[in-house]
């Protein structure tokens, strides 16, 4: 009788991963799916300011990092074995010679469609969009929107227009159409492509701006982060600098969701983070809107609010974080939340902190120190 095959099990799948991007390199938090005791390694790419690193869902062995190097300049990592071994893209993402713009570093990363295995997107400072077909080996020029003859116009010209510089953010690729994208601009707004990027239109109304002349223009937005609901992108979030809102698709009109956040905290943050399963389950983080930069937490006394009911209400998640004189903020890649049952809900601070729940942001505890400022959090 012939023996029975051993079934062999991914060590991967028993894990949960963190990757910390800082200002002096990335950090891993590994735990089991207890959740219960968290492992730091690193750092790797010691000293190298890193904005955005992310697993590829489609390959959980392969890892993109972007960094800005002191003599490398601005440049994108690829790891293909978990993160053991690293080799730097041999094309960067690079705008034409002669264009008269020079990518200061890469911002954003977002994994294509499920059906384009090895394509990858990245959004720079300035706003720029760039495509990788292998891997992130090599980046192309996204020219339906580098060379749109509205580009200048949409993002106020090409001058830094933000106080940390203009970015291209919030990568969408919608799950059943790999020709439907949405991107984000700070400052220029949500944009919109059918095509795969051969051409974009402004997804602005019903959106404010209040810092502009005219605060319902149909671009020169200020978008912090948007995002898919889950299971459902015809829905989208967005975290802007002047309110919180969503969009139910076919609509062309933006609802502002941000209202019925208490005055004494505001609406303003940069991180927003939904819920894996609930379309209607989302967390953002408050910062001080004021005149205060760079950003704080309200009153010293930072808290995550969460709405259950796509926005309608919020409700305010602050046990086991400082209560008062914690006067760090989260930048807007630097929360997520992992796929459990109940969710992991995970953030880092801009004094180096992250800060962990097991049970979707009703009780938190402080799992690293002491690292540099930390400007993304993403599971892997």
């Amino acid at each position: 009788m012939p023996r029975a095959k051993k079934t062999v099990r991914s060590t991967a799948a028993k894990r949960i991963r963190l990757l910390i991007a800082t200002r002096k390199g990335l950090w891993t938090l590994t735990s089991d799916l207890a959740r219960n005791a968290w492992k730091i390694a690193g750092p790797l790419f010691h000293g190298h300011i890193v904005h955005h690193a992310v697993g590829d869902p489609r390959d959980p062995r392969t890892l993109l990092a972007a960094a800005r190097t002191g003599h490398l300049g601005p440049t994108i990592f690829r790891s293909t074995d978990a993160g053991k071994t690293w080799k730097e893209a041999a094309k960067p993402p690079a705008f034409a010679e002669g264009s008269g713009r020079v990518v200061n570093h890469t911002f954003w990363l977002t994994s294509g469609h499920a059906s384009e295995q090895g394509t990858w997107y990245a959004g720079t400072s300035p706003q720029g969009l760039f495509r990788s077909a292998d891997g992130g080996a090599t980046w192309e020029s996204v020219d339906g929107f580098n060379k749109h003859p509205q580009r200048k116009a949409w993002c106020g010209g090409d001058q830094d227009g933000t106080p940390d510089g203009a970015k291209l953010h919030s990568i969408l690729v919608d799950p059943r159409d790999p020709k439907h994208l949405y991107i984000a601009m700070s400052s220029g707004g949500v944009f919109e492509s059918v095509d795969a990027g051969a051409d974009w239109k402004p997804l602005n109304k019903g959106v404010r701006a209040d810092f502009l002349p005219d605060p319902s223009a149909e671009y020169g937005h200020d978008p912090h982060c948007v995002r898919f609901a889950a299971g459902h992108p015809d829905r989208l979030y967005q975290q802007n600098h002047c309110g919180i809102f969503r969009i139910d698709r076919p609509n062309e009109r933006w609802q502002e969701i941000g209202a019925t956040m208490p005055k004494s905290v505001g609406y303003v943050g940069f991180p927003m983070v939904v819920h894996p399963r609930d379309p209607d389950t989302l967390w953002v983080f408050p910062m001080d809107g004021t005149t205060v930069w760079p950003r704080t937490s309200p009153g010293g006394r930072p808290s995550v609010y969460r709405s259950r009911d796509g926005g309608s209400s919020w409700k305010r998640l602050d046990q086991g974080l400082p209560k008062a004189q914690a006067w760090w903020t989260v930048k807007r890649q630097a929360m997520t939340a992992d796929a459990r049952d109940p969710a992991g809900l995970y953030f880092g601070t801009t004094s180096g902190e992250v800060w962990g729940s097991r049970d979707e942001g009703r009780t938190f505890r402080c799992l690293a120190r002491h690292l540099p400022h930390i400007y993304s959090v993403e599971c892997a």
